[in-house]
């Protein structure tokens, strides 16, 4: 019996379309990555990109539990001596919310090459529009 090897040539990836309207933000993250990843497929192979393309839209409108709007902090480093920033969720949604929602997919993607090539397929938008209705999306459901 032969074990299947999936080729790059095999891999025809297909879009999806997320609504985070009302969704928790770890949830959302959490299916995004897989399908970024390709582990919905039967075809999964972890040494290639065989995940699809994913839109969220609504990114403003994206809910967490629990204390995290004010506790949960975000850093980033200057590079500069005394340059270490620090930054909420409730001050980071209301000034780019669709940069926690990367930030957050992002973390749950393999580190390396393999894994920033896979973040290229992701697309978020703040609100309800976004310009690739040429590539016709399928919705993605969040349980």
């Amino acid at each position: 019996m032969d074990t299947y090897v999936l080729k790059a040539s095999d891999i025809k990836p297909k879009w999806y379309v997320v609504d985070a309207n009302g969704q928790i933000l770890g949830r959302v993250a959490t299916k995004v990555a897989s399908v970024l990843r390709g582990k919905h497929k039967v075809t999964f192979a972890p040494n290639l990109d065989n995940g699809d393309y994913v839109i969220i839209i609504n990114a403003d409108k994206v809910k967490v539990t629990g204390k995290k709007l004010e506790q949960k902090v975000y850093f980033h480093h200057t590079g500069w001596i005394g340059g270490a920033k620090f930054e909420t969720l409730k001050v980071a949604m209301d000034k780019h919310p669709e940069k926690v929602l990367e930030h957050a997919v992002k973390g749950m993607l393999p580190k390396g090459p393999l894994g920033r090539k896979m973040y290229k397929k992701l697309f978020v938008y703040a609100g309800e529009n976004h310009p690739h209705i040429a590539q016709k999306p399928e919705v993605l459901a969040i349980d």
